[in-house]
């Protein structure tokens, strides 16, 4: 097959999905050329290092500037500012140019960011078909965001965004060939938002997985039992709540009992008051890291109290298949197969999971049985190669 794959933002290994899809499907005989946008210069060395893993990748530089723009340009009308925040005219030119010139069997687009562009190909070509990923509801995600977020900022964009995006999210899943969502109940959450009159296209489950080849366990780091470990983009409004909810509810109760543990929240982009919690000389905030694995290879436990969100969490993937177990909230398993007790640990409340994380540093049985369980599972469920092959039967379900 010859897939035109648009994303909104550049994959890498961070913005595994996409990533890892592209990689997948190339290595299973598929031509993939890569449309997207450009923001700075790592964006552009993401994007030429990406060109080994597809055939082609094409890229329009959009300063992020021109991006908040696009958004401002938005708020008179009743569109969300995330279905224009990545738009750009000239990869929109672009794109008509190549399937002018260029037969795709399908065209594939990413998020809610990238729809505009589905819109746009669908209006000039309705005989391509198109199947929309729209990874996760983002009406739900902010539905939740607006009550429970612990961030004033994110609290406010949230209740704007939505009720626009629910209209926009219902009228789009009626409008390709096909959607996908990383699990059922974020199918369930979009089937919620059909306009009275209209049908749903067909909406399929395409889970995340991890890279097995690049997280795994490795032998040669000892687990430290003073370590623990949040990652994630430490400027989205969700993981601020989750850090806020663990610095406040949870860590005083493991400090009471374990008094020299060590909090390390790594990933990119913390805010002002995440980077405040340093004051503490227990937590440590890194900020961008080269390489996430040596935290998890060395810690403990990996924690993430789930407050809200939607879809899987790819921390919890990464984390099991370096063998670093799991402790989070339940909400954060609806979208998984696995069984509480066996493959991670889950709590409802801040005195449950802070006696969770004490058992795993206190009890190094109960640590080697959630490391190899979790293993399998992500093994078991988990492998971007098994997730690419579901993925094309559905591209051959829409093949002229």
């Amino acid at each position: 097959m010859k897939i035109a794959y648009v994303v909104p933002y550049v994959p890498n290994k961070i913005r595994t999905r996409p990533y890892n899809l592209i990689a997948s499907l190339t290595a299973l005989g598929h031509e993939v050329d890569v449309f997207t946008v450009v923001s700075s210069d790592l964006d552009v060395a993401d994007a030429e290092s990406l060109k080994t893993r597809c055939c082609n990748v094409y890229y329009q530089h959009q300063p992020v500037w021109q991006s908040l723009l696009n958004s401002a340009m938005a708020v008179p009308s009743r569109k969300p500012l995330q279905s224009v925040y990545s738009w750009h005219p000239k990869l929109a030119a672009q794109l008509k140019s190549k399937l002018n010139s260029t037969v795709y069997d399908i065209v594939h687009v990413e998020h809610l960011r990238g729809s505009r562009y589905g819109e746009f190909l669908k209006s000039k070509f309705p005989a391509v078909p198109v199947v929309w990923d729209s990874v996760d509801c983002i009406s739900h995600l902010f539905k939740q965001a607006a009550s429970q977020s612990l961030n004033f900022f994110g609290k406010f964009v949230t209740r704007f965004e939505l009720p626009r995006t629910k209209k926009t999210e219902g009228n789009l899943i009626c409008q390709f060939d096909h959607v996908l969502v990383t699990s059922a109940s974020e199918r369930n959450a979009l089937l919620e938002l059909i306009p009275r009159g209209k049908s749903a296209s067909s909406i399929s489950v395409l889970p995340n997985g991890v890279d097995l080849d690049y997280f795994y366990p490795n032998f040669e780091y000892q687990r430290d039992a003073d370590m623990i470990v949040f990652s994630g983009k430490m400027s989205y409004h969700a993981n601020i709540s989750m850090v806020k909810y663990l610095v406040t509810e949870i860590m005083p109760r493991i400090w009471r009992k374990h008094p020299a543990t060590r909090l390390y929240i790594v990933g990119k982009d913390p805010s002002p008051d995440i980077k405040e919690l340093t004051s503490n000389p227990l937590i440590t905030v890194t900020g961008t890291v080269e390489d996430i694995r040596p935290f998890l290879w060395r810690a403990t436990a990996s924690v993430v109290p789930l407050l809200y969100g939607v879809g899987i969490q790819n921390k919890i993937l990464e984390a099991m298949a370096t063998g670093t177990p799991v402790v989070t909230t339940p909400r954060a398993l609806a979208a998984l197969r696995v069984q509480p007790g066996k493959e991670l640990l889950a709590a409802n409340d801040p005195n449950e999971f802070s006696r969770a994380v004490l058992q795993l540093i206190e009890d190094r049985n109960l640590q080697r049985q959630i490391s190899d369980s979790g293993l399998n599972y992500v093994k078991a469920y988990h492998s971007w190669n098994s997730i690419a092959s579901q993925l094309e039967n559905i591209y051959q379900q829409h093949l002229n």
